[in-house]
């Protein structure tokens, strides 16, 4: 029997994410590689289980993971990428990172959280039949250093920076009952650094070049460090380099 695990990228569509599909693919190291996204990539990667679907709704998502569950085919590594920064989105909500207090307001503060804290929480809900058995296991997740209140030193981004603080509270009392109930799983918040996507690109202007980025490289950093990782030792803060983040 092939050792081979499976792997999954959530929110597969951005860069980020694009990224983590084509290199998991050419790794070697995983027998399925799936992808699930709102929508198809405009180039997909041959051999890829892509998942159209909507995370908005929780059915949604336990009903993926209970029918790509298989204890005989374990997933060794999910990545979730579900986030937002910036943008006008479907429901009129403009967000923007706020720059002063007077900046808040209920409608951006409770979009952030819903994209960067609820789906992400959902999906770690449901994922734990994929990912649970003998077979170490990583459940990483996109965050930020900003989402750091040790190391927030410049202020502002009032609701970017509490809803990845927020995710990483989540993440860190999830390590604490898996390694009871689910002990091989690691869970890991990544800080994949200044990226070039469009999450970031209103934002680059004061990013030394050698500070940006692409999605490939952080994608690459990001699955150089899979091996470093232990259950025992977990939950993880980590940034591109492989260096902590203080919580």
């Amino acid at each position: 029997m092939s050792t081979l695990t499976r792997a999954l990228v959530i929110g597969s569509s951005g860069g980020i994410g694009e990224s983590l599909v084509q290199q998991l693919t050419l790794s070697g190291r995983y027998s399925q590689v799936f992808a699930v996204s709102r929508s198809l990539p405009t180039f997909p990667v041959d051999g890829v289980k892509y998942q159209i679907m909507e995370s908005q709704h929780e059915e949604a998502i336990a009903e993926f993971c209970q029918k790509t569950a298989h204890p005989l085919e374990p997933f060794s590594l999910v990545v979730c990428c579900i986030g937002c920064l910036h943008g006008r989105f479907e429901n009129g909500v403009q967000v923007s990172p706020e720059k002063r207090l007077e900046d808040i307001n209920a409608a951006q503060l409770q979009y952030y959280f819903h994209i960067n804290t609820v789906l992400p929480a959902l999906w770690l809900k449901h994922l734990e039949p994929l990912v649970r058995g003998t077979i170490a296991a990583n459940l990483v997740f996109l965050s930020a250093r900003v989402g750091s209140i040790n190391d927030n030193t410049l202020g502002g981004w009032y609701g970017y920076r509490a809803s990845k603080s927020a995710l990483n509270m989540v993440l860190k009392t999830a390590q604490i009952e898996l390694q009871r109930r689910a002990k091989n799983v690691c869970i890991v918040s990544y800080h994949p650094g200044t990226v070039d996507t469009k999450l970031s690109a209103p934002f680059q202007a004061n990013v030394k070049p050698e500070k940006l980025f692409t999605a490939a490289f952080t994608a690459k950093q990001l699955l150089s460090q899979l091996d470093n990782f232990s259950a025992s030792h977990g939950p993880y803060f980590v940034d591109w380099e492989g260096k902590t983040i203080a919580w």
